[in-house]
């Protein structure tokens, strides 16, 4: 998850996560921004952003559709979802 310390809907989304995460295991990866110019001149503001490797989960706000059903996707098939970050 790209995120900032001092973003409102970064903390939003991560607590979102949360109850996900103790139904279908994952390894969440919190990258801030602000200690990366490539990543804070790509993104800016417009953080929060959840991804999953190079697929764009949901921005700005938590997608608990989209997020559940690409975990399912992934215990469906029975392959390591590997890690959301």
């Amino acid at each position: 998850m790209l995120s900032r310390s001092w973003c409102h809907l970064c903390d939003d989304m991560r607590l979102a996560l949360e109850p996900l995460a103790a139904l279908q295991p994952f390894d969440l990866h919190i990258v801030d921004v602000d200690t990366d110019p490539v990543l804070e001149r790509r993104y800016g503001s417009d953080i929060p952003v959840l991804l999953a490797g190079e697929q764009e989960l949901c921005r700005h706000h938590f997608d608990a559709a989209r997020v559940t059903a690409f975990l399912t996707q992934h215990a469906q098939a029975s392959a390591p979802i590997g890690q959301i970050g």
